[in-house]
């Protein structure tokens, strides 16, 4: 049995769980203004920068599963405290990387400490504020980090890449001491014993880390050679013994409760195509701000800002908003404006200002808030509190997932496009399209 947390201890949870997403968020999108600097001073290929970017998300990505596991089985706090510090040291590594390579492993080990922080911050939510209304209020309060942290990565990105590009990462040590300090004010979070699914992780490893290997290498070798597909072949591999492992064992990775809930399943969904169209604009907009406009890295965090003032605003209004519209009603509403955004900045003529484009971003600044705490709200209420930590793995793995075949799949267009704009304007199109249909189906959430 726990004693209920007191309110003070609830204020220091929220707030850690706060800082936690702002960093691990942050992290995913500022080194995007970036890249262009970091590929001058490091002398990185377009592949080096592709996985700059993607050895984070796809370590955030595929340790998960397995982290959404252990949270239930050591609790939220130790396994925020294990993920945090890994985090910052790994940051102290990327600020201090030689070449390409160093920074990739770098990258890759911040990645395995935000995948054991993500899960870690909605299970002491989950834990912390046992009242659904006092819940869906936390939830909109912890968003604001994300939020804030997404839409503001490329102006703190531009403006620190002005100064040195490697203050990118070393802004995480003062944000992760912070947050390190206020777990120490939160009690022992609540433990279930839960057996580790072996095969299972190997199995979802090797199908998200082949995918996304075989998607950023189609984009620098012919489509017809081999070394191309045989990384989707060992996708297609790991994908079948991921699903007759979970048919098999007694106790899966994704339980078959969670999986039959439609809701479930949508959020999953809506949170893979909110990552790809959130995620993968940055990418696009700074290169093409930088290489094909001629801007700097902070003229180009500048071009963000409108972007970053829109979610600001409206995040904190989030939770007032669902209670009168509902979250289904929103979360089809961002995503509708993202299609919008995504599909307008195509329909801009070479000529255009950059205030008109900062301005048609907006767009998609308006959908973060509309889309992501609203569906992560609903997901925590569609499962029972024993089911928090694997079912936030689960919602966090499918983000991640389309953040990272974002990157590689505008990546490879743009690398088999004859000049940027046409790859620039596919990309867009792609982003755009998926979010529509995500649109329709989610119609379908029950809230």
């Amino acid at each position: 049995m726990h004693d209920a947390p007191s309110k003070n201890q609830s204020r220091a949870a929220l707030s850690a769980a706060l800082l936690g997403f702002f960093i691990i968020t942050l992290d995913a999108v500022v080194v995007n203004v970036a890249l262009p600097t970091i590929g001058r001073e490091l002398k990185a290929s377009i592949t080096d920068l592709q996985w700059i970017v993607d050895s984070y998300t796809l370590a955030f990505a595929a340790l998960l599963l397995f982290a959404g596991s252990l949270c239930d089985l050591i609790g939220a706090r130790m396994t925020f405290g294990g993920g945090l510090s890994l985090f910052v040291l790994a940051s102290i590594a990327c600020g201090m990387a030689k070449n390409p390579d160093t920074l990739i492993i770098a990258r890759f080990t911040q990645g395995m400490g935000a995948a054991l922080i993500m899960p870690a911050t909605m299970s002491l939510i989950r834990h912390h504020f046992a009242d659904a209304a006092q819940r869906g209020r936390a939830v909109a309060i912890w968003a604001m980090g994300g939020s804030i942290a997404s839409t503001s990565g490329p102006l703190i990105g531009g403006v620190l890449t002005q100064i040195n590009w490697r203050w990118i990462f070393f802004i995480n040590i003062p944000v992760g001491v912070i947050a390190l300090a206020l777990l120490t004010r939160i009690p022992a979070s609540p433990k279930r014993a839960v057996p580790f699914d072996f095969l299972g992780q190997l199995a979802a490893t090797l199908f998200m880390g082949s995918l996304i290997y075989g998607t950023i290498e189609s984009g620098r070798h012919d489509m017809e050679g081999f070394s191309v597909w045989l990384p989707f072949m060992l996708t297609l591999v790991s994908l079948v013994l991921f699903i007759i492992v979970q048919k098999r064992i007694h106790h899966p990775m994704i339980p078959e409760a969670l999986i039959a809930s439609g809701n479930v399943r949508i959020s999953m969904l809506v949170g893979f195509t909110f990552m790809a169209g959130y995620f993968g604009l940055p990418f696009l907009m700074s290169l093409y701000l930088q290489q094909d406009m001629g801007l700097t890295a902070a003229q180009t965090g500048v071009i963000f800002l409108p972007m970053m003032l829109t979610g600001l605003v409206i995040t904190p209004f989030t939770a007032r908003l669902v209670q009168r519209f509902n979250a289904k009603n929103l979360i089809v509403s961002g995503l509708v404006s993202m299609a919008a955004g995504l599909l307008l900045l195509t329909l801009l003529p070479v000529s255009v200002s950059v205030a008109w484009i900062s301005l048609t971003m907006m767009l998609v600044g308006i959908a973060g808030p509309l889309i992501a705490p609203p569906v992560a709200a609903l997901l925590l209420n569609s499962v029972s509190p024993a089911l928090a930590g694997i079912a936030s793995g689960i919602f966090n793995t499918s983000r991640q997932v389309g953040g990272a075949m974002a990157i590689a799949v505008f990546g490879a267009i743009l690398a088999q496009s004859p000049s940027f704009i046409p790859g620039f304007h596919i990309s867009l199109i792609l982003a755009a399209c998926l979010s529509l249909g995500t649109a329709v189906i989610a119609l379908r959430l029950h809230s």
